[in-house]
């Protein structure tokens, strides 16, 4: 792998001691050599010329192994994420698919209770029935931590805040248990994205993000990624990756790189607004309760506080009522969009238990607290107060 594709510890040195926002505005990027174009080009082209049979120009051979512009994006996540090797995919479950190519048949693999509706359906419903033994539990708690993580354990599967409950796992804490008995622990970052969390700092083997989400953040980009600073672990990836094709193509990852470079200014704007309108909802007569980890009656505030730099831009509430209240809400917002998928410039508001997660049975899903009254808000960029005043609205 890095003799093909140019070695990243060599590439990614030449960034080393930039902070956050300079990573991702220069991070693994230079201006084109040929024109001085201070964007990255888009090589859209899905093969290369070769000087002789076997001899390739800068080491590109075929664009499902490697793209110029998709390996500026692979490079850029990983300074971000403070890793080594990153790769960029067509989904974020094409992301979370391939990290589970690391393991077979029999493996044990210990995934938090609450976990995003469409992971629960891959591990139950196609690895499951494949021989993957998965169990799930409450990484929340540290009794269970120790419990369930075993000789037997071979991965460890976090979502840190969850989803949708916006709960909190100590990444320190799961990383020491599963290392003492040789499992690997891979964190979803996708929630905090890695200006306000960094996991690989706090033990994490692998960290993983739905691209669609915060980092490209307008709404416009399906795609997954992994970062490893594990030279093992990115040469399998890398190895799985090229054999079954789960790339992104060169468009989609110029858009993200794009993207990325006002991810600080975002992620501010998000939290700023969340907190705002997490502290008003706490307060209106028509809201039951609010999750978000920036309030101090959050269960894991203090965890929050201690593990990441910022609160994020999800939360979740309870409408005081019944199934009808809360469909109520959803049908009367007029600027919140009745939609899936999250971490864009405008504010969306779902109901987990009919849309994110009606993967999750039942009797699971009230279990973990996803009841009919239950509504998951991503908070956009629209004025704070153009936004209480459509809550507002709608909950009345």
């Amino acid at each position: 792998m890095s003799a093909q594709y140019g070695n990243p510890k060599e590439r990614l040195k030449a960034f080393s001691g930039l902070g956050f926002s300079s990573l991702a505005i220069h991070g693994g990027q230079h201006p084109d050599p040929a024109t001085g174009a201070v964007m990255p080009p888009i090589f859209q082209t899905s093969t290369y010329a070769q000087t002789e049979a076997g001899k390739t120009m800068g080491g590109y051979e075929y664009s499902r192994s490697h793209n110029p512009t998709r390996r500026v994006l692979e490079d850029n996540l990983a300074l971000l994420e403070g890793g080594i090797y990153g790769l960029a995919m067509s989904s974020g479950m094409a992301a979370i698919s391939l990290i589970l190519t690391l393991f077979k048949a029999g493996d044990e693999i210990v995934c938090c209770d609450d976990v995003y509706g469409g992971t629960y359906r891959l591990f139950t419903k196609v690895l499951g029935p494949q021989g993957y033994k998965f169990k799930f539990a409450d990484l929340c708690d540290p009794a269970q931590i120790k419990s369930s993580i075993s000789s037997s354990t071979k991965l460890v599967w976090v979502e840190t805040p969850t989803n949708p409950l916006l709960k909190l796992i100590d990444i320190k804490k799961v990383s020491e248990q599963a290392h003492s008995v040789g499992a690997k622990v891979v964190v979803d970052n996708t929630f905090m994205s890695p200006y306000f969390q960094k996991p690989l700092s706090l033990g994490a083997d692998i960290v993983t993000h739905s691209l669609t989400k915060y980092l490209n953040g307008h709404s416009d980009v399906v795609g997954g990624c992994v970062v490893t600073a594990d030279d093992e672990i990115a040469e399998r990836l890398y190895f799985a990756q090229n054999s079954i094709g789960a790339v992104l193509g060169p468009f989609d990852s110029w858009l993200v790189v794009r993207s990325l470079k006002t991810l600080p200014i975002r992620m501010k704007a998000h939290q700023e607004s969340a907190i705002e309108l997490a502290k008003w909802l706490s307060e209106h007569p028509k809201v039951e309760k609010v999750i978000y980890p920036g309030l101090p009656n959050h269960p894991q505030h203090a965890l929050a506080k201690e593990q990441m730099s910022g609160f994020g831009g999800m939360l979740s509430f309870y409408v005081k009522g019944g199934l009808k209240e809360a469909e109520n809400v959803l049908k009367r917002v007029k600027l919140f969009t009745l939609a899936e998928s999250l971490g864009g410039v405008e504010s969306l508001i779902e109901h987990p238990a009919i849309m994110t997660h009606a993967s999750v049975p039942k009797e699971i899903r009230e279990k973990n607290g996803i009841a009919d009254t239950f509504l998951r808000v991503s908070v956009g960029l629209e004025d704070i107060d153009d936004l209480k005043k459509d809550l507002d609205a709608a909950l009345k």
